[in-house]
């Protein structure tokens, strides 16, 4: 038999999904996560799953992992000290950035400028200049280089980025400064702007560069010391990162371009959810993750994920391909309180994370969080993560009374139902965001649920979206875990290409694609995967002439084979312009950026059909309990979600617990169980 193993680490815990290749059959695991050091919640993880599938750690085949590594490098300030090479008169490029404050006029105000990766007295300038053509201005000088790459030395950086201005078309002086910089800084990591964003924009270029050096030690390490660890448990099996993008690739080159990982996590879920959406029957529907710390909320449209081009990570944002999850301090553990200025109900962003948690997990926490609300409203089971937490009921209603007190409620369960309508309104902010402020409407898509708080939250999402049906997966609390053990290794290649639609023609434009996945496919080969097995899918950055952002565009084999290549992008990027900003302009198309990605195959796991029944759930039934829902308190059926069957149906209010999640059937709404093992909520 084969094993696919997939982890996810998460802010509160680590989940670990086990799953056999030729059956489908899968076994779960959940542990509290290890901050100081993940490599050890993942390594609990895996000794635990193991177990209860009875095998030995030896008989995993692939080892596939969502990580937060790079994230919390960013997020927690403690990446590499980086030194950063640039063309002589460009030093402060990272300080003068885009010139833009956020917020209103008073903006620059109260916003606090987020200290620049890279520190000035760490940056350098060096003589030589390449042209915009991709000509040479002014050749480099060695001697004043290497005086500059010494000083650097001597100043203690840990990492080393170089961006020297139009490198994206022409690479010669950063290859030379690089080759140097090996010699004077013996044992730094280095990270070259056209290896990492070959594309235009300075500024962007050099951000996404230093942000890469920023998280590569900590990474480098992170994913060292798993192998080893992996290795002395008897798992021989390859490691595999899952990117920003939903693809995966073997760990050693994780490690050098780290910068593509910054959204791993999250990416899981979102293909996860693919996965199972897929076996439903949908193709079009929101992804709403609701974990512990935050929420991550994405679009897949067609079945395939939107990719957005910028990744946002805290004050960073940087360019880099990822799955457009938007994220919101929304979760589990987000700490409700009552500001002493405004006397108002907040929820978030603060948590109360992994340690001490809510108050109900009884480590000492005694903030009231969204997890200790659902507690005092009922709808959580006396314990989660499959016994591993027990909760404490009173201290939930004790800690959730204080935000009674404070607002003058007359009941912990009122307080605990204006702490959910509040974190549920905010994460219904965030999937507009994906949605209609993208030009699409959520009441044409269904919405996908899961992470350990998500199916408690899901049903009123619906409500708030008109996103029909709601899908719970099975095992939402470690879909994740299941993304990064369904999805395939992936590769990208990218280039800047500025032409006016009249300056160029279908074949230049066909050859230049061509040679982009050439290049994503010898590397994607020599990872063990087939030529005959790989797919490529082609984007293109267009703009009217004029314009200073760019749309993507994408096109698959069949377009790019077409007679008139030209045509077909121009009328997909008017579509594209109509639908996100209402109108068109006369102006001449351009082509700015041409990308690339090839992946390998989709692993073929057996999809394991429910058992059919019919309508009556009751043999799932375990008890009913008072619930608060409405404004009132109502008794509702409590069900063992591993004894449903295809069919039944579980009309609300209803809770349906699991081993990592539980799922809340309100008031006037049913949970149909598809033959995928999914709930479908609708209303009734």
């Amino acid at each position: 038999m084969r094993y696919r193993l997939g982890v996810d680490v998460g802010g509160t815990f680590t989940d670990v999904l086990l799953l056999e290749e030729t059956t489908g059959i899968t076994y779960r695991a959940k542990t509290a996560s290890t901050p100081a050091d993940q490599s050890v919640g993942v390594l609990n993880g895996i000794a635990k799953v193991c177990s209860e599938a009875d095998i030995e750690p030896s008989e995993i085949s692939q080892v596939l992992h969502g990580t937060t590594v790079a994230t919390n490098a960013i997020l927690q300030g403690r990446g590499a000290r980086v030194g950063l090479v640039t063309t002589d008169g460009f030093r402060q490029v990272l300080q003068i950035a885009r010139s833009y404050v956020p917020g209103g006029l008073a903006g620059w105000i109260i916003w606090p400028k987020p200290e620049p990766l890279a520190a000035l007295e760490n940056t350098v300038e060096i003589i030589g200049r390449i042209g915009a053509d991709g000509g040479e201005i002014t050749p480099l000088d060695e001697t004043q280089a290497r005086a500059q790459l010494q000083r650097l030395a001597g100043s203690g950086i840990e990492a080393l980025t170089i961006s020297l201005i139009n490198s994206y078309a022409n690479d010669a002086h950063e290859k030379q400064v690089a080759k140097w910089a090996e010699v004077e800084l013996p044992g730094i990591p280095i990270s070259i702007s056209s290896q990492v964003l070959p594309e235009m924009r300075e500024y962007e270029r050099t951000l996404t560069t230093v942000a890469n050096s920023y998280v590569q030690p900590e990474v480098s390490r992170y994913v060292r010391n798993l192998d080893t660890s992996l290795q002395n448990k008897g798992i021989t099996a390859p490691l595999s990162i899952l990117r920003s993008d939903g693809g995966l690739v073997q760990s050693a080159k994780a490690a050098e371009a780290p910068v593509s990982l910054l959204l791993s996590g999250p990416a899981g879920g979102v293909t996860g959810a693919v996965w199972f959406a897929e076996q439903a029957g949908f193709s079009n529907f929101l992804t709403f993750d609701m974990g512990g710390t935050s929420t991550d909320v994405a679009l897949v449209l067609d079945g395939e994920p939107r990719i957005g081009r910028e990744t946002k990570v805290g004050d960073l944002a940087v360019r880099a391909t990822s799955v457009d999850v938007r994220t919101v301090g929304a979760g589990g553990g987000s700490i409700a309180h009552v500001p002493e200025l405004t006397r108002a109900l907040r929820v978030g962003p603060q948590s109360a994370g992994a340690d001490p948690g809510p108050a109900a997990y009884g480590q000492g926490g005694t903030d009231p969080t969204v997890t200790d609300a659902n507690v005092v409203l009922g709808y959580l089971p006396t314990a989660l993560a499959g016994g591993e937490v027990e909760l404490d009921v009173e201290a939930s209603r004790k800690a959730v009374a204080t935000i009674a007190d404070a607002i003058g409620l007359g009941s912990p369960e009122e307080a605990a139902s204006g702490i959910v309508d509040i974190v549920n309104e905010n994460m219904f902010g965030a999937l507009r965001l994906v949605s209609v402020q993208q030009g699409f409407d959520p009441r044409d898509f269904a919405l996908v649920s899961f992470g350990g708080a998500g199916p408690l939250h899901a049903n009123a999402l619906g409500r708030l979206t008109g996103s029909w049906p709601v899908i719970v997966p099975p095992s939402p609390g470690v879909l994740c875990a299941y993304g990064d053990a369904t999805t395939c290794l992936r590769d990208e290649s990218a280039r800047t290409m500025i032409r006016a639609f009249s300056a160029i023609d279908n074949d230049e434009l066909r050859t230049a694609l061509a040679e982009l996945a050439e290049s994503a496919a010898s590397r994607l080969t020599t990872e063990g995967v087939a030529t005959e097995q790989q797919t490529a899918k082609y984007q293109v950055d267009l703009r009217y002439q004029g314009q200073g952002f760019e749309i993507p565009v994408d096109l698959d084999a069949t377009a790019l084979e077409s007679g008139d290549l030209l045509s077909t992008l121009g009328i997909a990027f008017d579509e594209e312009h109509q639908r996100l900003f209402s109108f068109l302009l006369e102006n001449e198309r351009e082509v700015i950026n041409l990308r690339v990605s090839v992946s390998g195959p989709r692993p073929d796991v057996a999809f394991q059909a429910l058992d059919t029944g019919d309508e009556d759930p009751s043999a799932a039934l375990e008890s009913t309990n008072e619930v608060w829902m409405d404004g009132k308190f109502c008794s509702a059926g409590i069900y063992d979600r591993s004894k449903l069957l295809a069919g039944n149906i579980v009309t609300g209010p209803a809770v349906i617990k699991e081993m990592d999640s539980t799922t809340l059937v309100l008031s006037g709404h049913a949970a149909t169980v598809h033959s995928s093992a999914c709930l479908l909520i609708n209303p009734v």
